[in-house]
């Protein structure tokens, strides 16, 4: 059922993005008076389309084949690679017969309707639900690493109090991009010293493989103070009350809940001794875990302080606009340490798989929901700025040189980039959805 969830979630959040892109270069071309031939979600290669209708002089229609969608703009070498079209001489309403500055426009609305819907998801999202974040004041006992946290230096207990020099106001900053990214440099608090730790360009290839979990834990640790005991269970029948600080199980020292929850397991079946501070007098109470290994005692999550920033309709906006740079600033920083080799390509890309896995979830949440539509609008304005043929971005750069040179490049040279591009694109889409099979059922 998960599997069902994750994929409607992807059709649905992708499909609103691809009509809101297409729709981009559709308003732009008709508000220059360029004819638009076609309208389609998803592509009807080879002619084959689930449904279509006309209206005026264009073709509205959904495609068989889900790889995204297009707008086919009278007189444009596009994805349709309608040659015959391009013989003939030009018409007024073509896009080859207008100025280049509205043929770039053009190229444009379909990124510039992404990156808007962006923004407003994020500025809707701030203002419903605000800013929550744990203080990193209040994380007292400190983080929780994991193996690839644990390898770089950091240690159960550190408090990381700054991120280049800048102090960490939100405990969510350890796991963000701005670290995650790389050549980063923490400041730790560990016992009665400051130490600094750096964090490797390169360390992103091993978060993609074992999570960020593996890095350090999105929960901070908690102190081993006992902060409820469930009547009848084994500790309330062995005298465990509400305030015990336990400091070892069986002689082996705890200081974490972390601690606790990993050594009771052992003892399944079993009494265990454990040793408790309460009220600065040491006990030894003989405790019996059951034969699931719980022993039935909470810890107090308050320990650490969740905050709520609310913000009006209009202060909520910059947040919004902000989110959206942070997006898109992202993508462009990871595509240049794959570029520069720090990076490994099959770490950094993810096609539908990973996405609808990783993004949305196999839970129907509807926060979530658009919160990865938001990220991932960013992150496809982003993708089709490269300038790779084919893409908005591809058109962009030719654009730009003709309007440098004066003159438009050949059709022979557009046609054969266009060629080159599709390339390319499927090259690139035979690899991320072929890495996402192997992450999916391989990896593990």
């Amino acid at each position: 059922m998960s599997g069902l969830i994750m994929a409607a979630q992807l059709l649905l959040g992708l499909s609103i993005l691809v009509i809101l892109h297409e729709l981009g270069h559709f308003l732009a071309a008709r508000a220059f008076g360029i004819k638009v031939e076609k309208f389609y979600l998803f592509f009807d290669a080879w002619g084959v389309k689930l449904f279509s209708f006309k209206r005026g002089d264009c073709e509205y229609g959904i495609g068989w084949l889900p790889l995204g969608g297009y707008v086919k703009i009278s007189g444009m070498i596009d994805e349709s690679m309608d040659t015959e079209q391009m013989k003939q001489p030009a018409q007024p309403w073509e896009f080859r017969s207008k100025p280049a500055w509205q043929r770039l426009i053009v190229m444009l609305g379909g990124v510039i309707v992404n990156i808007i819907v962006g923004i407003f998801i994020f500025w809707m999202m701030t203002f419903k639900y605000g800013e929550t974040y744990i203080a990193n004041s209040s994380v007292l006992s400190g983080i929780n690493p994991g193996s690839i946290g644990k390898e770089i230096g950091l240690q159960k207990g550190d408090r990381v109090i700054a991120v280049n020099g800048n102090k960490v106001i939100r405990f969510e900053e350890l796991t963000s991009s701005k670290v995650l990214l790389g050549n980063t440099n923490l400041t730790v608090v560990r016992g009665h010293k400051t130490i600094d730790i750096k964090v490797p360009d390169n360390i992103l290839n091993k978060v993609s493989d074992l999570g960020v979990e593996a890095f350090i834990s999105r929960m901070p640790l908690l102190s081993s103070t006992v902060d409820s005991v469930t009547t009848g269970r084994p500790a309330y029948k062995a005298g465990l009350k509400k305030g015990d600080r336990i400091t070892a199980i069986n002689n082996v020292p705890v200081n974490y809940d972390v601690d606790v929850k990993a050594a009771i397991p052992k003892y399944k079946g079993k009494i265990a001794d454990f040793a408790i501070n309460r009220g600065g007098a040491q006990l030894v109470l003989q405790v019996p875990v059951d034969t699931a290994g719980t022993i039935g005692i909470g810890f107090n999550l308050n320990e650490v302080k969740e905050e709520t920033i609310k913000y009006g309709l209009f202060a909520a906006f910059p947040i919004g606009v902000d989110q959206a740079w942070k997006t898109f600033s992202d993508n462009a920083k990871g595509i240049w340490k794959v570029l520069t080799g720090k990076i490994k390509a099959n770490k950094a890309f993810s096609g539908p798989v990973e996405i609808a896995r990783k993004v949305y979830g196999g839970e129907w949440i509807w926060a979530r929901f658009w919160a990865s539509t938001g990220f991932i609008s960013i992150a496809l304005a982003f993708m089709n700025l490269l300038p790779i043929p084919a893409l908005d971005g591809g058109h962009v750069v030719f654009l730009i040189i003709e309007m440098i040179k004066g003159k438009p490049l050949g059709d022979k040279f557009m046609e054969r980039a266009q060629i080159v591009g599709f390339v390319m694109l499927l090259s690139l889409m035979v690899f991320v959805l072929g890495n996402d099979i192997f992450k999916a059922f391989f990896k593990h």
